[in-house]
């Protein structure tokens, strides 16, 4: 197992330019140090192997979670991977403490754009103000949470969007990865 352990909760990582392009970049920035696992090819059937995932998170040193923001929160597949994997006397509770001093760090794009992140703006509140429920799921793991990375404007839609908006989200998600890759080599 890898030091480092990547979770890849987009539903259909195949559709997203963005978190495929920070998957790789973090592959290759990482080689043989990370591990990725990707939720949407892993567990299509939506039937989670608990003893495997829970295995990877105990050899992991840092774990991240790569994921697009779906409604303000984590996608669905991941919030089941959560839900089902970092369960009571695994990951909380009296004997729950196989996470305890592992750092988390939440990685994540969202596709509105920065500014809309705002009171009166159409998302309403600042990103920070969505991060409370991720932050407290590592506190009562007893994980190290780290100060997350997201990016915003993260949008490519193929056959709507032109060739150079789908460069433009490229190399934002490159400049993201850069920014995890950082954190990543500061923490192991």
């Amino acid at each position: 197992m890898s030091p480092v352990l990547i979770i890849s909760g987009h539903p259909n990582l195949a559709q997203s330019s963005a978190n495929q392009t920070i998957l790789a970049a973090l592959q290759q920035g990482l080689g043989e140090t990370a591990e990725i696992r990707r939720l949407d090819r892993l567990y299509a059937d939506r039937n989670i192997d608990v003893a495997t995932e829970q295995a990877a998170l105990r050899a992991a040193e840092v774990v991240v979670w790569q994921f697009p923001l779906h409604w303000y929160a984590l996608p669905a597949l991941m919030k089941k991977y959560l839900d089902e994997v970092y369960v009571y006397g695994f990951a909380h509770g009296s004997s729950g403490t196989a996470l305890h001093g592992k750092k988390l760090l939440a990685s994540f794009t969202a596709g509105a754009p920065g500014e809309l992140y705002q009171t009166g703006k159409a998302m309403n509140f600042p990103m920070e103000a969505f991060l409370p429920p991720l932050q407290q799921s590592a506190t009562l793991c007893g994980m190290d949470w780290q100060p997350p990375v997201y990016s915003t404007g993260m949008t490519y839609i193929s056959g709507v969007n032109s060739a150079e908006d789908l460069a433009a989200v490229q190399a934002k998600a490159r400049a993201h990865a850069e920014r995890v890759l950082a954190q990543i080599r500061s923490l192991i």
